[in-house]
C-alpha cells in the first residue's frame, strides 16, 4: 500500500536530503504517506508552485515564508515553516582571477576567518562587485548583508547583488556575469570541479546556526490537513535523525548524487555531508565541522526567535517597521505544529520556542522534553546578539 501521496517540491541541492531521504528510505512509508518529488528550475517558480497549489508542500528557502507574510515578493498567499530543514550549508565562492588579485594582495583566505576575508575580498574587488545569489529573499543574500554592512559596506557603496539559479552559478561566474556568490552545496564545489572559481568562506563562518531550508506548506493545508501536516513532520523529522548519523553519509550521498536528484557525482556530494571541502582547482582542501546539520542540536526545530532575526533583517533593509515585522515573522515558523506532531516520539524537543540568538559559543543543556538536548555554538562572526525579546 502505497498511502496518501503528497506532491513536494524541491530544488536540486543538498539540503534537500530531508525530503528525499523520507520517500526512499521508507520514513514516509511508516507515516502511511508518498512523497511525489518534483524537481524546480529556480525558487521563484517553487515558491509558486506551492503558492498556487500545484504542490502541497515544498523545500523552502527559510526567508521566503516570512517575507510573503510581510507582503514582500508580489505573492500574497500565506506560507507555514512547519520544520527546519537544514542548518548551514552554503559557501562564499569567488572567480580565480578574483582570487589570485586577493592572494595578491596578501590575503590567507582563513576558512574561519569572516571580517578578515571580507575585508579582502572588498579591497580586492573594488567598486561594482557582482555577487550572484539564487533568490532576493534567502539566508544567503541576509548573511551576506549582514556580513559586509557589518564591516562597513553597503549595496550603495559599489556591491552588485544578483539573482542567479543554484545550479546556474557556476556558468554565470564563467560567462562573467557576476565575480562571486553565495549558494547551496553542491553548486558552490561544481564551480571548483569545472576549474571557473574558489571557495572562500563557509557561511557558517558568519552565523554558525543559520537556519537555512525549511519544510513549506500553505497556511490553509495545514489547517484543512492537520493528520498529514503531523505525518509529513515526523516522516521528515526521522529521515534528519537518519542524516545526522556518519554511517548514513556514503548512502545518502548516492541517493542524492542519482539523476533524478541532484545529478552530480556521489563524492561531490559527500564533500557536504562530511564537511571536507575542496576549495580550488588546485586540490586544496579544507574540514569546515557541522557544514550542513540536518538533526543534532535541535537543527530542525523552527526557533520563533531565528524567524524573528530573519524579519528583523528584511525590514532593515525594506523599510518597514521593525518590530511588526519581527511579529510577524515569529507566526511563520510553526513550532506549535511541530511540537504536536513529535510530542509521542521519542524527539527531544527544546522547552522554550524562542532563545537568544549569537549568545552560545560551546554546547549548552537547555530544558528540553527528554531532558538531554544540548544546543552547540550559535554565534555571529561580530560577536553580536540578537534577543528577540527586546523592542526597537
Amino acid at each position: 500500500m502505497r498511502g496518501t501521496v503528497l506532491p513536494v517540491g524541491y530544488m536540486p541541492l543538498v539540503d534537500a536530503a530531508p525530503l528525499i531521504v523520507a520517500q526512499e528510505m521508507g520514513f514516509a512509508a511508516e507515516e502511511g504517506i508518498a512523497l511525489d518529488l518534483q524537481k524546480a528550475p529556480s525558487w521563484s517558480s517553487l515558491r509558486d508552485m506551492l503558492a498556487f497549489g500545484r504542490v502541497d508542500a515544498a523545500h523552502m528557502l527559510s526567508p521566503v515564508p516570512v517575507a510573503m507574510a510581510m507582503g514582500l515578493g508580489g505573492v500574497a498567499s500565506q506560507i507555514s515553516a512547519l520544520s527546519v530543514l537544514s542548518v548551514n550549508g552554503n559557501v562564499i565562492g569567488v572567480s580565480n582571477r578574483l582570487a589570485d588579485k586577493m592572494r595578491a594582495a596578501g590575503a590567507t583566505i582563513d576558512f574561519k576567518d569572516a571580517a578578515g576575508t571580507g575585508r579582502a575580498l572588498m579591497e580586492a574587488a573594488g567598486a561594482g562587485l557582482r555577487i550572484g545569489v539564487p533568490f532576493p529573499f534567502s539566508m544567503h543574500a541576509e548573511l551576506l548583508y549582514y556580513w559586509l554592512s557589518s564591516l562597513g559596506y553597503s549595496a550603495p557603496q559599489g556591491i552588485d547583488i544578483r539573482t542567479v539559479p543554484p545550479p546556474l552559478m557556476a556558468e554565470a561566474l564563467g560567462a562573467g556575469e557576476i565575480d562571486a556568490f553565495c549558494v547551496g552545496e553542491p553548486w558552490g564545489s561544481i564551480a571548483v570541479e569545472k576549474e571557473l572559481g574558489e571557495l572562500i568562506l563557509p557561511c557558517s563562518a558568519i552565523w554558525e546556526f543559520a537556519p537555512e531550508k525549511v519544510l513549506a506548506v500553505r497556511n490553509d493545508w495545514a489547517k484543512a490537513e492537520p493528520d498529514l501536516t503531523a505525518r509529513l513532520i515526523r516522516a521528515v523529522w526521522r529521515a534528519g535523525k537518519w542524516l545526522g548519523d556518519p554511517q548514513s553519509r556514503t548512502t545518502a550521498a548516492e541517493l542524492l548524487a542519482r539523476p533524478e536528484y541532484v545529478d552530480v557525482p556521489a563524492e561531490v556530494i559527500d564533500r557536504a555531508l562530511t564537511g571536507r571541502l575542496v576549495v580550488s582547482p588546485r586540490g586544496e582542501e579544507r574540514q569546515v565541522d557541522r557544514f550542513v546539520e540536518f538533526h543534532a542540536g535541535a537543527a530542525s526545530f523552527p526557533w520563533r526567535s531565528q524567524a524573528a532575526w530573519i524579519g528583523q533583517q528584511l525590514a532593515a533593509r525594506m523599510g518597514v517597521d521593525r518590530d511588526q515585522a519581527m511579529q510577524t515573522a515569529r507566526e511563520v515558523f510553526r513550532s506549535d505544529l511541530y511540537r504536536r506532531a513529535l510530542s509521542n516520539v521519542t524527539a527531544d524537543i527544546p522547552g522554550a520556542s524562542e532563545k537568544v540568538e549569537g549568545g552560545i559559543d560551546n554546547p549548552q543543556a537547555v530544558a528540553s522534553q527528554e531532558g538531554k538536548l544540548f544546543l552547540g555554538p550559535d554565534q555571529f562572526f561580530d560577536g553580536r546578539i540578537f534577543d528577540p525579546y527586546e523592542s526597537a
